[in-house]
């Protein structure tokens, strides 16, 4: 069956509740593929053909979801299992030694895609990576809501291919696009990358990720800990300093089984922000609490730009 190629207004019927958190049905504009959502896969998109225009069509690998076992499923690894990583980032057999766990953090200039294509040759396809000479336990999926930030996705993805392969992570990034001039709704996107990220693979570990924030300290592991974890604590915009304490927003942790209990993310918030706050009440609501690293470990890049509408509730 081909991909349909074309954009189209769909009726989302993700009912998503949690506790006394209920959820309407909403609307979306996507790009129709199979599924009908155009997502990308880091320098990969989950379809032969599409009709929109977007940093996407200048990538040439690609790879489909199916209803078999994905490419990425069947990569072949060694048997042995990798060790957990640690505070000091040893696995597989190589310890890296960091005195201060600091990393440079490049905005400018922006690279092409072809620059990234040619640096990043040793990405599976799919855009995924994972140590050769052992297997890792846990898969991390790294989800991207994302609508017209073109060069900040090139300037993520070149600093968090080598940021996540050094922390001999088995990886992929997912990148969900909303199409259209509506209302940005960042927790359909993130619901609709978990759900089809594990159509791709049986990833344990989910990274909600926005594509404007770049991590300046390897000692942030990307992993999910035994409590939901947020992870963007300290961001140079807020002098680095957290902004509130049930703040949940930017980059956070969750685990495939707490995403499970925790229904997701609400869809019906349309406009920037509230969804994270929502999330934060979810957590409380099923006595589970909000982990993170210490300031001086989790601290982030903010990318400029204009800031989006607000949620007007």
């Amino acid at each position: 069956m081909s991909c349909i190629q074309q954009a189209r207004r769909l009726n989302s019927q993700a009912h998503l509740k949690a506790g006394n958190f209920a959820v309407s049905i909403s609307n979306l504009d996507y790009v129709v593929t199979i599924p009908p959502f155009l997502i990308w896969n880091i320098t990969e998109i989950y379809t032969n053909n599409y009709s929109v225009e977007s940093p996407a069509s200048t990538f040439s690998n690609k790879v489909n979801i199916d209803n078999g076992t994905s490419e990425l499923e069947r990569s072949s690894q060694d048997g042995t299992l990798c060790p957990d990583v640690s505070q000091n980032l040893c696995n597989c057999g190589i310890c890296l030694q960091l005195s201060h766990g600091r990393v440079q953090i490049q905005t400018y200039p922006v690279p092409s895609v072809q620059t990234l294509e040619s640096r990043f040759s040793w990405l599976q396809p799919g855009g995924h990576w994972a140590p050769s000479n052992c297997t890792v336990e846990k898969k991390v999926a790294i989800i991207i809501p994302f609508r017209s930030r073109g060069e900040h996705l090139l300037l993520f993805l070149q600093h968090m291919h080598p940021f996540l392969k050094k922390q001999q992570l088995d990886y992929t990034i997912f990148v969900v696009e909303q199409d259209g001039e509506g209302p940005f709704n960042r927790a359909m996107l993130m619901n609709i990358g978990y759900i089809e990220g594990l159509k791709a693979r049986t990833y344990d570990c989910f990274i909600f990720h926005d594509v404007d924030l770049l991590p300046e300290d390897d000692r942030n592991l990307y992993t999910c800990p035994e409590q939901p974890r947020h992870m963007s604590v300290a961001v140079d915009m807020f002098n680095y300093r957290l902004p509130y304490p049930a703040i949940f927003g930017g980059v956070s942790a969750i685990s495939r089984a707490h995403f499970k209990l925790l229904n997701g993310f609400s869809n019906s918030f349309w406009g920037w922000g509230g969804e994270d706050d929502d999330m934060s009440n979810r957590i409380r609501h099923h006595q589970l609490y909000i982990s993170r690293y210490p300031i001086t470990i989790a601290r982030y890049t903010m990318l400029t730009h204009k800031k989006d509408l607000p949620n007007p509730h």
